[in-house]
């Protein structure tokens, strides 16, 4: 997955030289459904699929933050990076601020990794790889996509292009800051609460856009008890695709799906999956790699169990009801 970003990469850098698109942030026209965090809730994931439509009958812009939190972190984002070689031009996924190594060695991805699979390199090029996704992207030209909010140092969206992205995410700066500022009922610019990036208000909104030649800001990155939310005379919104957020919010979850020439969008609610017994945390799980084990072993097992004087005498042995003839050797 590591190389096929790399290489898509490697032709957008192509068509950027040839004037024809760019690298950090992607030109999306409608029809297009677009969703916020998934946090490993992978049930949920297949929820939205059935909500907003299959691939690749439908295409996708996800926001980000895919992984933490969620029992199924792993499942979800291999699903997801499957569907991106499947389908590159039908699904977009923009990096989150759980993209990134400090965080996921935090909030749970990383010790899901080593449950499942016994060692950390999963871990190391998956993150490697999140290195290579987006940081935003533009709907008809009017919508624009990012998983937080905004930066005071990126007051044009030409000048994402000139973030150097293949990188963790700092905790400063106009990388930090598209992937953890906040909106906020004031005006200007904030401290956030958060410890990282800003809060930005109306103000802020208005000019963006307004520079920007936008209509609407989307993003995701907080919670949205009833699946989303507007904000400044509906010129931003924020997409909440995980319902019942952690397993235990009760929030609704939505996707927005944008229409040609269409300037109401649609949102699509969704609540979580109805059977509980599919919720298992990672800590309760068989490993992978033990799986498979398990399966030799019992090979194993069978093999310790012939006695030596049938084996040498060529004669069958009963193991458990099952009559196995073993060839003298």
């Amino acid at each position: 997955f590591f190389f096929f970003f790399q290489a898509e990469d490697g032709i957008r850098d192509v068509e950027r030289s040839r004037g024809l698109g760019d690298v950090y942030k992607r030109q999306i026209q409608s029809p297009v459904t677009i969703c916020g965090d998934i946090h490993g809730q992978f049930h949920d994931l297949l929820e939205l699929f059935k909500t907003g439509g299959e691939l690749p009958g439908t295409s996708y812009v996800f926001m980000g933050d895919y992984v933490d939190r969620g029992y199924y972190s792993v499942e979800t984002i291999e699903y997801l990076f499957c569907l991106k070689a499947l389908y590159p031009s039908r699904i977009t996924l923009l990096r989150g601020n759980h993209e990134s190594r400090k965080v996921t060695g935090d909030y749970g991805f990383y010790d899901e990794i080593l449950k499942k699979y016994g060692n950390p390199n999963p871990w190391k090029f998956i993150t490697d790889t999140f290195d290579c996704l987006g940081i935003s992207a533009i709907v008809d030209g009017s919508i624009f996509c990012v998983h937080a909010g905004l930066s005071p140092e990126i007051p044009t969206i030409d000048q994402i292009n000139t973030i150097e992205r293949r990188m963790e995410v700092p905790f400063e700066g106009a990388f930090c800051d598209l992937l953890w500022s906040d909106p906020k009922e004031i005006e200007r610019w904030g401290i956030n609460e958060r410890g990282a990036g800003w809060v930005f208000g109306s103000l802020v909104v208005d000019q963006f856009n307004h520079l920007n030649g936008l209509d609407l800001i989307c993003r995701s990155h907080q919670i949205a008890q009833d699946g989303f939310y507007y904000m400044f005379d509906k010129k931003l919104v924020t997409v909440w695709s995980v319902p019942n957020y952690c397993y235990r919010c009760g929030n609704m979850a939505s996707v927005m799906s944008v229409a040609p020439g269409e300037k109401d969008h649609k949102f699509s609610l969704f609540t979580s999956v109805s059977d509980r017994s599919k919720l298992k945390h990672y800590s309760q799980c068989v490993p992978y790699f033990l799986q498979q084990a398990f399966a030799y072993i019992k090979k194993f097992q069978d093999c310790l169990l012939y006695t030596s004087d049938a084996a040498d005498e060529g004669l069958g042995v009963d193991l458990g009801g099952r009559r196995i003839i073993k060839k003298k050797t």
